[in-house]
């Protein structure tokens, strides 16, 4: 209950460009990489935490094809939804998450940890969310076992804002 609460909070926090931090992660469950077959997606992972003004770090949009994980949440495997971001395109190229919103039930994305192990998901649903809209308690909320998260940004890219509206939500289970 208290992760829940915990989580809600950090993804209101999140919206709003403002988050504290929760429990650390134990090094043998930090992720390494993540590999995402039907798609032909593959990337080291960076630990992504939070910026000066307290929204959460993105992987460097110079680099594209890196994602990252927010190493402030649980960890891949571990109970709770771990979270993994990446962009959909940046510095002129495709990002590691191009083709995120093509994943459909069934689909499998494999996250490999630093000891050696890997964690296996398959994707329960895909979603496409108005930015403003973000739902925050269903990405961030506790759950009864390990979840994943992947978000990128998609749909319209706002030119003026220098931002798409909406973002891409892929959700999976522990195979």
């Amino acid at each position: 209950m208290i992760r829940a609460a915990i989580a809600v909070v950090l993804g209101l926090l999140l919206l709003s460009g403002c988050a504290a931090a929760p429990e650390q992660t134990p090094a043998a469950t930090v992720p390494a990489a993540v590999e995402i077959p039907a798609i032909g997606a593959r990337s080291s992972l960076v630990p992504l935490g939070l910026n000066e003004d307290g929204t959460v770090e993105v992987p460097p949009v110079a680099t594209p094809g890196q994602a990252g994980w927010y190493s402030l949440g649980p960890a891949p495997g571990e109970r709770g939804p771990a979270v993994i971001l990446g962009h959909v395109d940046g510095n002129r190229q495709q990002g590691i998450f191009s083709r995120l919103h093509e994943l459909a039930p069934g689909d499998r994305v494999s996250v490999s940890h630093v000891d050696g192990s890997r964690s296996g998901f398959v994707v329960t649903r895909v979603v496409r969310v108005p930015k403003g809209e973000f739902p925050t308690a269903e990405v961030y909320g506790d759950t009864a076992g390990p979840e994943l998260r992947l978000i990128t940004c998609g749909g319209v890219f706002d030119r003026a804002a220098r931002s798409y509206r909406d973002n891409i939500i892929v959700f999976a289970v522990l195979a």
